[in-house]
């Protein structure tokens, strides 16, 4: 049966060719036809030669080391397309698709015979890095015949994803990419531009085109899309959804497939009728982004500080991980600080870097679930009333011990008699979510500068949204939520903002204030303009960084960062805010923690910017985004020390700490020159 062909213009037009484009910078010379280039996981460069045309048995993969070719397999028909994957090299050889090993050698991983029609001229190659599966092309011949695209599953099986019967105005499939793990991207040389398939049914939308004979495909680190034209030795970059691509190199004879080289942030291009490999510094002409790293480093901050009630170490013996999870302060003057673990107890301790012990503010780990082995949960929030200083009022957001898989948010009352002593038994709650896992429990809670209270919670766990709570307006599930603390009415410890975007909706919960999240791990207000950024953890692909709006969708389960999302997934559409900044997970972290914009007073060149980082991998950086540019326009690196960063915080001076597990204590760190 026929699949039905969905075509929706998401960013056409003609392309830009404004701006200072880049100037390109030789690799590698003397390589004859050179088609292809891949970058493994150890940063080796290879690049597939096609030799003598019309000779089988002369193409071969090269191997670049320090500006020389060196053989590394041989023997190969008319190797095109070259991907890297865990320990291989896979090559689209003509015909078949083989296999090579770190040592060069060569194995058929699927022959002619295993596709379901004989193939024409295989082209380029993806990788699915989270099945392992392998996108093939079929150029077909001259006349735009025989074009095709197949998935190769893992032990070699092929399968038809698009051909001319399912998409007509299909012509030369050349380049892929996978655009979210559901997603596949197809540069077709012949119509100049570039498409979007939707695996789970076939249909296909135009992204982009006017690339003259669109060739090779490629992601950066942080979204932006490079498109090749092999006839008009050019390169564009689309720099986000929906973006016009922008000229980024031009000069060559022919631009072949990319890749791109992470460890230096340049994009390798294969110069086929130059016969060489050249390299462009990746960037936006016109619109660049810093990346240069800052000047900074990470410190401990109160080096001697001594955490009343914990050792390291268990009395039999066993270490005892301290997880600081918040750290703030009370709007009161004091200068204190108050930093709460996840196991559920809230410490305070004057701000003075020579301080040597801290107070139990608030001890609840009686009523706190928090495992290991279920780490999202436990005490996830802590937040002051902007009045504290009057009447003494605090919130928590926490993991319930009384109940199976419920998150609740209260509020306590200091101690009329002690400052440094809050009353457990003062608890009020104001929310509760019976949520259906244990994971994407999200849990920040702050004040915004309206005095109201804004609360987060993840989609409610597992995997894709399986209850598809993101998009559902009846459920507090994927959700940011505003409530006024101050006033309680229906029944509830709480009223309803009468501005709410929800308010009077029928089916939808007036709390909402923003929505489609997947599990928002740290929001932060911005102190001087009142913005709220959101730091939103990513599933298969993309982290990414929101800015949040009142009403606004921000896409998930539909969309994952820039890109669609499972298979409702969709393409930009003007309903669904796209994020202002995302980041890959394969080369460069896997769990964002969102952070604070810095507006303290010891480090000024950081004014401004946002201070965010990666949970798995531990790296930080300051992003700036300019607002009348609508853009980011810095994401500048900090040296850090690869840990693993639970949290950022500020004291009530704006300065920027962030929070790591330690078994000695040292678990609060800051930035210095």
């Amino acid at each position: 049966m026929r699949r039905s062909i969905v075509l929706v213009l998401a960013a056409c037009g003609a392309v830009s060719e404004a701006g200072a484009q880049s100037t390109s910078t030789i690799v590698a010379t003397g390589l004859k036809n050179p088609e292809s280039v891949a970058v493994n996981a150890q940063g080796q460069v290879f690049v597939s030669v096609v030799g003598d045309f019309d000779r089988d048995g002369d193409g071969a993969v090269m191997r670049i080391e320090q500006g020389e070719a060196e053989p590394f397999a041989s023997g190969l028909d008319d190797p095109k397309g070259l991907v890297a994957h865990q320990q291989w090299l896979f090559a689209a050889d003509k015909t078949r698709v083989v296999r090579i090993d770190g040592k060069g050698n060569t194995e058929v991983f699927a022959p002619e015979s295993a596709f379901p029609r004989p193939p024409v001229a295989l082209n380029d190659l993806a990788v699915d890095v989270e099945s392992g599966a392998l996108y093939v092309s079929d150029s077909g011949d001259h006349q735009g015949e025989g074009g095709a695209v197949y998935k190769i599953s893992p032990k070699g099986a092929v399968s038809l994803v698009l051909d001319k019967t399912r998409y007509p105005d299909l012509h030369t499939p050349n380049g892929l990419l996978l655009d979210g793990a559901s997603h596949l991207l197809t540069a077709d040389f012949g119509a100049g531009s570039v498409f979007r398939i939707k695996l789970a049914d076939g249909s296909v939308e135009k992204v982009a085109d006017g690339f003259g004979a669109a060739d090779g495909l490629a992601w950066d680190q942080f979204g932006r899309l490079f498109v090749s034209d092999w006839k008009g030795g050019r390169v564009f970059v689309i720099p986000r959804a929906g973006a016009e691509p922008v000229l980024l190199t031009e000069g060559l004879k022919n631009a072949a497939d990319l890749s791109v080289e992470p460890a230096t942030r340049r994009l390798l291009i294969p110069d086929m009728g130059g016969g060489r490999l050249v390299s462009v510094a990746i960037t936006v002409p016109g619109a660049e982004v810093d990346e240069e790293p800052l000047p900074f480093n990470t410190a401990v901050a109160f080096p001697d500080l001594q955490w009343a009630g914990w050792k390291g170490e268990t009395e039999d013996g066993r270490f005892d991980t301290l997880r600081p999870i918040v750290l703030t302060h009370a709007n009161d003057d004091s200068n204190r600080l108050f930093v709460a673990t996840q196991h559920g107890a809230i410490h305070t301790f004057a701000n003075d870097q020579a301080a040597t012990e801290t107070t139990i503010f608030l001890d609840v780990r009686d009523r706190v679930s928090y495992h290991d082995n279920t780490n999202e949960e436990g005490f996830l929030g802590l937040t002051f009333h902007p009045r504290f200083k009057e009447n003494g009022y605090f919130y928590v957001f926490y993991t319930t011990n009384k109940a199976k898989l419920t998150n609740v948010v209260s509020r306590f009352q200091v101690r009329k008699d002690d400052p440094n002593q809050a009353d457990p038994e003062s608890e009020v709650e104001l929310l509760r979510y019976e949520k259906p896992y244990w994971n994407h429990d999200g849990g920040t809670i702050v004040f915004g500068p309206d005095g109201f209270l804004y609360v987060t919670h993840g989609d409610g766990g597992a995997g894709n949204d399986p209850h598809e709570n993101g998009q559902n307006l009846g459920v507090l599930f994927g959700k940011i939520l505003r409530i006024d603390v101050d006033h309680a009415e229906g029944g509830k410890n709480y009223a309803i903002p009468k501005d709410n975007p929800f308010v009077g909706r029928d089916g939808a919960r007036p709390e909402i204030w923003a929505y489609g999240l997947r599990n928002v791990w740290r929001m932060a207000f911005d102190r001087k303009t009142g913005r709220l950024w959101a730091g939103d953890v990513g599933q298969n692909l993309w982290e990414e960084i929101d800015i949040i709006k009142r009403g606004g969708n921000y896409g998930w389960n539909l969309r994952e960062g820039f890109h669609p999302f499972g298979a409702k997934g969709v393409g930009p559409r003007p309903d669904l805010i796209d994020p202002i900044w995302e980041y890959y997970h394969y080369d460069t972290g896997k769990s964002i923690t969102g952070g604070s914009v810095y507006r303290g007073l010891r480090i000024p060149e950081l004014d401004g910017a946002y201070l965010y980082a990666d949970y798995v991998s531990g790296r930080i950086w300051a992003l700036r985004y300019d607002e009348k540019l609508g853009r980011v326009v810095e994401n500048r690196p900090i040296t850090s020390r690869n840990l693993p960063v639970l949290s950022f915080s500020e004291d009530q001076n704006g300065e920027i700490y962030f929070l790591t597990t330690t078994t000695n204590g040292r678990g609060i760190y800051w930035f210095s020159k």
